[in-house]
Formats: structure tokens, C-alpha cells, sequence
């Protein structure tokens, strides 16, 4: 083999950066790599006299930067054989650290080298820097941190792994927290386990040190200046968590258990208690109070996360003004942090102006077993966590069974977060005691293994046992510890009443206090949501002005022009006039309006133009941000990276978190919310429902035929309409700027919150037909249902019901065929179905026949709707039912919808 293969376990273009990095200033990068291109520079200006000009022989020197090289070798690949897996052997991958990799060998152990001094321990044997290196990275904690390309961060990583891991040595009363709370996790899970046999509890048994760990983290934290930790988590070990680092009462777990906990129908459903959420308030040792949120999550493992984010950036932006202030915490399974594509879309969040909250710590709770599946069966890489190294963050692999080396993990995580304001993992390689679940049999699929986890002690007896040994404690207080918390558990059983934790509300939490649940009444007629011609006015200058010596290209000349032209001479506004008002407005009143989406600040369709670009600079120009000098509150409006689950789900936290900011994800083209379906099912639907938690999100879903194909067409509104129930969200399909501005003033104005889903148009944009006047925007509210108001309602024998872009198409036909006998009566909103305002609008049409009208095919579209929620038998005209949303032949979509138009209109 070659004696250089180790290069090839270097990233080429890594070196070469080092290298220019050392030219420039050796101090800016590590030791090592100083020592290496020293080594380097030496060999290449050897001028064979035998010596160097230090007074090393040429052999000499090239030993030296061999253990340079050695060294470095360790801090990056000795992780791959370091003691992190408590129950099983690791498998074997070659680290490639043989002494003869780099030109050394067996008898130069006992050579003094001068490389020990980049380990601290200066000048040493090359006996005793491998032993010193095998004891700090082959240890029970892996570190992966090489990769990272900062020097600052490099240097103050290793330092942390080199000098403070081996100064670790945590005091008596610290030894006795631990194991505490190692108690606690211990003995909560098998009193559970003993107490109700057979229920599912997903218990945290075999990773049991995550609770010393993450109260290690929420302490360490709190004394670095965080205020607020957000906690996202899926169902393993959660009920643990809740009791043991949330401080939920053993009460009201237990009265969950025995099943005494009835949902309140008037705020929904509930959910099972695995999945629910809670906010406490604690006092660390240190006297520091930090307040603790768990966001509710359902049974997808790693959707929470986007939202945890979103929830984080709204309290910054809000609340806190500073990323230091709270602290995202993200606890994943390993087969979920692995196979859940929603985890790289989240982490490559963490850097975008858009999304970043200071850095998230990821804590996997690596029990080695994805529901049934080994771990080589799950993934292709070779740690859970290698997703981390695409922003450059470090990873802690740490043996579940060291809860002292866990402790440390977490606290540097805290140190780090804060520090550099950035995301670090935690690989806290465990087991898990039973099955998926607590009826599971895990043995059909891991024999072996769960042989081995039958006989293994758990995490609290190897540290009690460690413990005593040492002498740290006294084997007698071990066992009265158990004793006493065992007798707590069964007094809180039978009853005795347990003190919850202290809690104070933040501002945010009071505003949407002062909030309620809304009634069937409130959508009988929606508020007033018109604005005053003083306010349009200053919305209009900012939108029609632009700095001196901002240099614009043509379009943008023509669109300021044409916007001008609208606000100020014709006065009546477009599709895009009308939204930015909307905006404007809210911004004026001091709400938080924040807008994502991809392209959005242009928009898909280049109609919203909300920022501007200097043709020449590049420099960009925010309209809305201009509207008053002084202006409180600038648009938050961000390109988005191309994603849609990740977007999505954070700003569905972020309007989870704020009852007075309008939150808006815009998708690209409709059709592509389909890649957020489980942000729309899990949580838009439901939140309410399962939670009690009101949300306000807007999905803005550009919907329409217009040949495109099936990918550009359809929003699958179907889909949406389906999960409408008990006024979970609004739905609509709007057709004028005006009831789009109304909508989304109402998002604010009504005394609750509800996700407004809008079918958006694309063609119609600037279409005459969706032009408002201003008195629109001056007088009135959000229509739910519009008359037609050609028709003469004497003459009128057929009324066609619909909604969105086909009002549009029947009205131009209409109009061009002087039909007065047909009325088109558009449903704006479709959910909260509009009976009344329907039935008022159809009282003017008694004797005429009603047909619903719909350009997607027959099984989609809003028809089944309607037959659910309007009590006539109404026929349809639409397209045949189909598997494909629409053709992509552009000649069949127009024949098709020509077909509907004249169908539409016959006797």
C-alpha cells in the first residue's frame, strides 16, 4: 500500500486552502497543520547538506511532521474506533492511523518528538502522544469536528476535546445531580411500566442519560444568558422529558394513564398524551429562571422541527431581539434524523437570513433501532448525524452508559450554541429496552442484540456502580435515593397532590389569551376590515417611489408607472396593488408581516415586485419598508430556499407563536403544496382540534387551467376542502383585489385565528376583470359570495354556481354573447360554507335552474363539496373525471374549456 494513502482521506481542496490560509498567517490555522507545511516547506528547501537550518537532520524533520500529521490524523479519524456503543461492537472501519502511514514506525516510540507540545503535554515520546491521543479520542465520546473550515471555531473545538475533556471532573454535588436525576428517569419508567402494564408509553429505557444530559444543557444555558428553551421531539422517551425536565406533574401523567382525562369538546379533540405539548417555568441550581416550551407533535417524527424553528424566530423577532436569548432544542431518533428528508431541509435552513434562530442543538437519541430496522438497514451513511457536516457543525458521539462524558457533551453544546451561534450534534449512542413500543417484541428481528440489553444494567446502575466503587458515594445513599423516590412515585399514584411548577406568561402568550374560540355566527358576516384613503395614499407613494440615483431596469420603469397610474388616476387596483396594501396597511397599524416562499418577493409571476434590485448595484430596495419615516415594523419578506415541507412548517411555528402577525407561504405554483402535505394534515387542519392552539398561517396557492399541464395547474383544493370541519380553517377562491385585501386584513380583525387557504390566480393577475376601485378598500369587508350584476335577474333561467378562475372565463363569454338570461354567482369563500349570504344572493333567482360549474375534472375541485354542505341537487359541468389534475396538450385544454364555457351557457 502506499504510505501516502492517508492523503486520500483529506478533501484536496481542503489542503490547498489550508495551505494559501498558512502563507498568508500560520497563526490562522491549527498547530498540526503549522507543523505539517513547516515539514513540508522543509523537505522542499533541503539543500542535502544533511541538515536543517534548526539543527535537525532531514530524517528528523520529516518524523516530526509525520506525528504533525499523526496527530491530526486522530482528531479526525480516530472517532471511528472511540468506546461509544454500550452493548455492542462497533463495526470495524480502517482510521487509518498505522504508524507507517506516516513514515514512522515501532522504534520510534521512545523518540522524543516536539509535536506533544500542539497536545499541551510538550515534548514527549511518541509512546506517550499515541497514549495521550487514544485516551482523549478513542474514549466514550467520538469527536467529528475536522471538517469544519473556521479557524476560530477549529481551534476553540479542540482545545475544549484536548484540554477541558480531560480536566472534566465533575464535584460530589454534581455527581449526586446526575445521578439523581438518572433516578428519576430510571425508576419513573419501570413504576410505569409496572403500574400499567401493556400501555404504550415509549419509554426512554437504555437511554436513560438523556435527562442528566438535557438538564446539564437547559442549566449550563440559562447561566450563559438563555431565557426560553423550545423542545422538539417525537414520542420516545417524551413522557420522561415532560415529568423529568418540564416538570409536569406525576398527576397528570398518571390521571392520563388511567384514562380520567376527558377532551373538552368545546377545544376539539385532544391527542394521545405522548404527542401533546406543555410549558413550565424553572429555577436552575444556580438561581436562573429559564421558561421550558415542548411543542406538541404527532406521529411523524421529524415534522416538528421546521416548526420548533419558526416558533424560535417569531419570539426573536417579537419578543426576545436577540438569537442568545432562546434556544432551540431538537431531540431525533437515529433512524428518523436519517431518513426523514424534512431534517436536511430544516438544517440547510440554519445559515438563511430567512430562517436562522442562532443555532439549534440536536440531540439523537441513538438507540440502534429504527422501529424493527437495524441500523444498516436504515442508512447508507456511516453515523446518523453526517447530515451535520453540510453546515459545518460538530459532532459529540457519546456512550449512553458514561453519564458523566453525556453531561459534558451537553454543557459544551451549551458553550458552543451560545458562542458561536450555530447548530451542534449530540450522538447519544444507546439502546432501547423494549420493543417500538412497550407490546412489541423486539426479539423477531433482534435476537442477538436484545439478548445482550436483557443482561445489560442500566445507565443508573453502571454510574451507581461506578460511583461506589471510586468511593464518590456511598452505596448506602444510592439505595436510600431509590428507595425514597420510589415512595414519592406511589404517594403522587394514590392522589396526593403535586405543586405544579410556577409559570409566567409572555407577551405573546397574553395577546392570544386575549383572544377566543370563534362561533358559527362570526361567519355570518365577516368585520370590517376597509382602510382610509390617507392610509392607501401613503401605501401608494412607497409603492410607486423609488431613492434618488436607484438605478431601475425598463420593466420596473413601466410596472412604478402603471402602479402610479392606478393609486392615483384611475383608482382602482390590481390583483398585486391590492395584496401590497394589504400588507402596507397592517405595517402602518405595527403588525409583523412576514411572507416566504420561493421568488416571492418578485413573485412567480413577476407581479409583485415587492422588492427591487439596482440595475447596476445589485442592492435591494424594500417598497413597504418606506411607508412613514420611522417606520416600526419593516416586510419581512424572503426568498426561500426550494423547499416546501421545511418552509412551510416554520411558518406555521412562527404563527403558532404570534397572534398578531400575519404569516404567508406562498408556493410556487399551487400544486407544489403537495410537498408540505403533512404540514397541512398534521398541523394546519388539526392544531386546533388535537392541541387548542390557534393559528393563523396563509397559504397563497397560485390555482388555475390554463394548459400548463398537471403540474401547474391544480392547488388539489379537493384535498383541502376535505379536511374543512368544526371552522377549522378558511378556504376560498377569490376574484377581485379587493376580497383579497379584505381576506387578509380579516387574518388580524376577527377576535380569533383561523389558516386561510386562497386559491390564487395566475393569468388573472392582471386581468381588467380582478381590478377593485379604491372605495373597495375604503368602505366595505371581505364578500364571501358576489352577484353578478349583468344579468336581469327577471330574465335569468339559469344560475351558475362557481368559484375562482372560471368565473372569470364564463363572465367574458357572457358578456360577449350579451347573455342576460344566465347569472354567475361566484362563492369567494367556500369555507365556512356562506349558506346565508348564498341564500340571499339566490332569492333573486328563484325559478332558475342552479348548476355548479368547475374547470377540474369531475373527482376533484370543489363539487363533491358542495354536495356535502349545499342542500340542492345540483348538476355539474366540468371536466371527466380524471387520474391527472389536467392534459398537458395545450390544443385539449383549450378544447376541453371551451367545452365547459359552452356547456355552461346552453339552454
Amino acid at each position: 500500500m502506499d504510505k501516502y494513502s492517508y492523503i486520500a482521506n483529506a478533501h484536496g481542496n481542503y489542503v490547498d486552502e489550508l495551505y494559501r490560509a498558512y502563507k498568508a498567517d500560520p497563526t490562522s490555522i491549527d498547530e498540526s497543520w503549522q507543523k505539517f507545511f513547516e515539514g513540508f516547506e522543509f523537505a522542499e528547501n533541503y539543500n542535502g547538506n544533511g541538515y536543517a537550518s534548526e539543527g535537525l537532520s532531514p530524517e528528523m524533520a520529516a518524523k516530526e511532521a509525520g506525528v504533525s500529521r499523526l496527530i491530526f490524523a486522530y482528531r479526525s479519524r480516530a472517532h471511528l474506533r472511540s468506546k461509544t456503543n454500550p452493548v455492542r461492537q462497533r463495526k470495524s472501519r480502517n482510521p487509518w492511523l498505522d504508524l507507517e502511514l506516516f513514515g514512522l514506525s515501532e522504534a520510534d516510540l521512545d523518540t522524543v518528538f516536539q509535536a506533544g507540545n500542539e497536545l499541551g503535554i510538550g515534548p514527549a515520546t511518541l509512546r506517550k502522544i499515541i497514549d495521550t491521543l487514544k485516551y482523549i479520542y478513542e474514549g466514550t465520546i467520538g469527536f467529528e469536528f475536522t471538517y469544519i473550515r473556521e479557524p476560530e471555531v477549529f481551534n476553540w473545538l479542540r482545545d475544549k476535546f484536548e484540554k477541558d475533556a480531560l480536566a472534566f471532573n465533575p464535584s460530589i454535588e454534581f455527581k449526586k445531580r446526575i445521578l439523581h436525576k438518572l433516578n428519576e428517569a430510571v425508576v419513573f419508567e419501570n413504576f410505569l411500566h409496572t403500574k400499567f402494564l401493556g400501555q404504550k408509553r415509549f419509554s426512554l429505557e437504555g437511554g436513560d442519560s438523556v435527562i442528566p444530559g438535557l438538564d446539564a444543557l437547559i442549566n449550563k444555558s440559562a447561566e450563559l444568558g438563555v431565557k426560553e428553551v423550545v423542545i422538539g421531539m417525537a414520542h420516545r422517551g417524551r413522557l420522561n422529558v415532560l415529568a423529568n425536565i418540564m416538570g409536569k406533574t406525576y398527576e397528570q401523567i398518571f390521571s392520563e394513564f388511567e384514562g380520567k382525562s376527558s377532551p373538552d369538546l368545546t377545544m376539539g379533540d385532544g391527542d394521545v398524551k405522548y404527542h401533546m405539548g406543555f410549558a413550565s417555568e424553572i429555577t436552575t441550581p444556580e438561581g436562573n429562571t429559564v421558561s421550558l416550551r415542548l411543542a406538541p407533535n404527532p406521529s411523524h417524527l421529524e415534522v416538528v422541527s421546521s416548526v420548533v424553528q419558526g416558533y424560535c424566530r417569531a419570539q426573536i423577532d417579537e419578543e426576545l431581539f436577540d438569537e442568545k436569548y432562546i434556544l432551540p432544542i431538537m431531540i431525533h431518533g437515529d433512524a428518523a434524523i436519517a431518513g426523514q428528508g424534512l431534517v436536511y431541509e430544516v438544517v440547510q435552513m440554519a445559515k438563511l437570513d430567512a430562517y436562522k434562530v442562532g443555532g439549534t442543538v440536536h440531540v439523537v437519541i441513538n438507540n440502534q433501532v429504527g422501529f424493527t430496522t437495524d441500523f444498516d438497514e436504515a442508512r447508507s451513511s456511516i453515523y446518523c448525524t453526517d447530515i451535520a457536516k453540510l453546515i459545518d457543525a460538530p459532532v459529540l458521539h457519546v456512550n449512553g452508559d458514561d453519564p458523566e462524558a453525556v453531561v459534558f457533551c451537553f454543557q459544551l453544546a451549551a458553550e458552543f450554541r451560545q458562542k458561536f451561534q450555530r447548530d451542534i450534534f449530540i450522538d447519544l449512542v444507546c439502546y432501547r429496552r423494549h420493543g417500538h413500543n412497550e407490546t412489541d417484541e423486539p426479539r423477531f428481528t433482534q435476537p442477538k442484540l436484545y439478548n445482550v440489553i436483557a443482561k445489560h444494567p442500566s445507565p443508573r446502575e453502571v454510574y451507581a456502580q461506578k460511583l461506589a466503587s471510586l468511593g464518590s458515594i456511598d452505596a448506602k445513599l444510592i439505595e436510600e435515593m431509590d428507595k425514597e423516590l420510589r415512595q414519592m412515585l406511589q404517594v403522587r399514584l394514590d392522589e396526593v397532590k403535586q405543586k405544579p411548577l410556577p409559570y409566567h406568561y409572555t407577551q405573546l402568550e397574553k395577546d392570544w389569551q386575549k383572544l377566543r374560540k370563534a362561533r358559527p355566527e362570526d361567519f355570518d358576516a365577516s368585520p370590517k376590515t376597509a382602510i382610509s384613503w390617507e392610509m392607501i395614499e401613503k401605501v401608494g407613494k412607497a409603492l410607486t417611489t423609488i431613492p434618488e440615483g436607484f438605478k431601475t431596469i425598463k420593466q420596473i420603469d413601466k410596472l412604478l408607472q402603471d402602479r402610479k397610474k392606478m393609486f392615483f388616476e384611475e383608482k382602482r387596483l390590481d390583483w398585486a396593488c391590492g395584496e401590497l396594501l394589504a400588507y402596507g396597511s397592517l405595517l402602518l397599524e405595527e403588525k409583523i408581516v412576514r411572507m416566504s416562499g420561493q421568488d416571492v418577493r418578485r413573485g412567480t409571476f413577476s407581479h409583485r415586485q415587492a422588492v427591487l434590485r439596482d440595475a447596476e448595484t445589485n442592492e435591494p430596495y424594500f417598497l413597504l419598508d418606506h411607508i412613514v419615516p420611522n417606520q416600526k415594523q419593516p416586510f419581512r419578506i424572503y426568498n426561500s430556499h426550494l423547499s416546501e415541507f421545511g418552509v412551510m412548517g416554520f411558518e406555521f411555528g412562527y404563527s403558532m407563536a404570534n397572534p398578531n402577525a400575519l404569516v404567508i407561504w406562498e408556493a410556487q405554483f399551487g400544486d407544489f403544496a403537495n410537498g408540505a402535505q403533512v404540514i397541512i394534515d398534521q398541523f394546519l387542519s388539526a392544531t386546533e382540534s388535537k392541541w387548542n392552539q390557534q393559528n393563523a398561517l396563509v397559504l397563497l396557492l397560485p390555482h388555475g387551467y390554463e394548459g400548463q399541464g398537471p403540474e401547474h395547474s391544480s392547488a388539489r383544493w379537493e384535498r383541502f376542502l376535505q379536511l374543512c370541519a368544526e371552522y377549522n380553517m378558511v378556504v376560498g377562491n377569490f376574484t377581485t383585489s379587493a376580497n383579497l385585501f379584505h381576506a387578509l386584513r380579516r387574518q388580524l380583525a376577527w377576535e380569533f385565528r383561523k389558516p386561510l387557504v386562497v386559491m390564487s390566480p395566475k393569468s388573472l393577475l392582471r386581468a381588467e376583470e380582478v381590478y377593485s376601485p379604491i372605495e373597495d378598500f375604503i368602505n366595505g369587508s371581505f364578500q364571501e359570495v358576489l352577484d353578478d350584476n349583468y344579468a336581469d335577474p327577471k330574465k335569468v333561467k339559469k344560475v351558475l354556481l362557481c368559484s375562482g378562475k372560471i368565473a372569470v372565463d364564463l363572465y367574458r363569454y357572457q358578456q360577449k354573447n350579451e347573455r342576460k338570461d344566465v347569472a354567475i354567482v361566484r362563492l369567494e369563500q367556500l369555507y365556512p360554507f356562506p349558506q346565508k349570504q348564498l341564500e340571499k344572493v339566490l332569492s333573486k333567482y328563484k325559478k332558475a335552474k342552479q348548476v355548479w360549474v368547475q374547470e377540474e375534472p369531475l373527482n376533484m375541485g370543489a363539487y363533491s363539496f358542495m354536495l356535502m354542505h349545499y342542500d340542492r341537487n345540483l348538476e355539474v359541468i366540468s371536466r371527466k373525471a380524471s387520474a391527472s389534475p389536467a392534459t398537458g396538450y395545450n390544443k385539449i385544454h383549450e378544447k376541453e374549456q371551451q367545452e365547459i364555457i359552452q356547456k355552461a351557457f346552453e339552454a
